[in-house]
This record gives structure tokens, C-alpha cells and sequence, in this order.
């Protein structure tokens, strides 16, 4: 049973493949700033759930080597909440620094939005969502000087919040309230109830 993920996030691809599935990519073109400034002000966990669905909705109608998509279609978004402010990816060291030094010793919340189509045989059979957050910690011993360091990494610089946890990043995280995957941007717990809401069986998508 197939798996298209409308995402080009390394992270989200690594946790499907750890969790025995290889998934499909098919990278959405969503303009998501001008998507959500379209939308009007928006909740952080209302935004990743809309973001979610517009790419998962935006790949409906792609060929994969000449087919259409016949299977499940899996579109995830996530945000970084920190004083009810929504951070996503910061792009420029400029930016992610200016982050880092904000969140550094602080608690926020890692939003991570799912929309998950059931397109097997070819048409859109249902569509179900859900947003999965889980509270992250940051040391609060972190010096300037790591900061400075990890900016220059460039691996904050395209990932919401700019940190990871599954990379460099997991060296200034001290704890993580919640499902540990929402952090990374996809839950599998959560991708699992979706399809199983669907009517099939998650244990069906795997094949690694």
C-alpha cells in the first residue's frame, strides 16, 4: 500500500524509513507565506494543520513515472511556538541566531500538523487530519559562541524553530515533553491512527 509524502524534508523522510516505510516523494510547490497571509491570522496549530493539508491537496494530480497517485498521501507542516508567536524557518544565520538567543533556557512548543488523503484506486476516498505538539526545552548554559557555531553549520537555517533534534541540534535540547517524532515533524503514532481511521491497516505501508 503506497505512501506519497508531499514533503522534501529529509527529517520526515528518515522517520518513515526508520519506522519500515518507504514512502514516495512528491514535493508540493505550496507558497506557504503567501498561503497563510492569504488565510488571515491563524492559531500555530491551526496554521501547521492548514499548511499540511494545502500540500498534501497540491500533489493530488501529479504522475509518479506516469501514473497517477494511487494510494495514501501523506502533507505535514510544522511551527515553533515560543509567547504564542508561531516560528518557522528562519533561512538566513542572521535570523536563526536572533532565534537562538531568544529560546536559549526557554520552553516552547514544536507544532507538527498531518493531513493524510486515502487516494487508493485513483480517487479521493477520505481526508483526515491531526496536529501533534510536544513541549522542548532548550540548556540554559548555551554560549554564544555554540550558537555562533551551530549557525555556521547551516543546519538551523531551513527547519522550523531552527533546531533539530535527530542532529547537531540534540546537544542544546534538555528535554521534550510529548511525542519526540512530533519534534522531528512527523508522528508516527499519529500518522498510524490516521490511516487506521481510514479503514486499512498502518502495518500494511510497510515494506523496508
Amino acid at each position: 500500500m503506497p505512501l506519497y509524502l508531499a514533503s522534501t524534508s529529509p527529517a520526515r523522510l528518515a522517520t518513515l524509513r526508520a519506522a519500515g516505510i518507504e514512502p514516495i516523494v512528491v514535493p508540493s510547490a505550496v507558497d506557504e507565506e503567501g498561503a497563510v497571509a492569504a488565510a488571515g491570522p491563524m492559531t500555530p496549530d491551526a496554521m501547521v494543520a492548514f499548511l499540511a493539508q494545502l500540500k498534501a491537496e497540491a500533489v493530488l494530480g501529479s504522475l509518479v513515472d506516469g501514473s497517477p497517485i494511487d494510494g495514501f498521501v501523506l502533507g505535514g507542516d510544522s511551527a515553533f511556538e515560543l509567547d504564542g508567536v508561531a516560528y518557522g524557518k528562519p533561512h538566513s544565520p542572521a535570523i536563526a541566531t536572533q532565534r537562538w538567543l531568544l529560546q536559549r533556557g526557554r520552553t516552547g512548543v514544536l507544532h507538527s500538523g498531518h493531513w493524510l488523503i486515502d487516494h487508493r484506486g485513483g480517487a479521493v476516498r477520505a481526508a483526515v487530519g491531526a496536529v501533534t505538539s510536544a513541549r522542548v526545552t532548550f540548556a540554559d548554559d548555551i554560549t554564544d559562541g555554540e550558537i555562533a557555531a551551530y549557525v555556521a553549520t547551516g543546519e538551523p537555517l531551513e527547519v522550523a524553530g531552527a533546531f533539530t533534534i535527530d542532529a547537531r541540534g540534540a546537544a542544546f535540547i534538555t528535554r521534550v515533553e510529548g511525542d519526540p517524532h512530533a519534534v522531528v515533524g512527523l508522528s508516527v503514532a499519529t500518522l498510524r491512527s490516521l490511516v487506521n481511521g481510514c479503514g486499512a491497516r498502518f502495518t500494511d505501508l510497510w515494506n523496508r
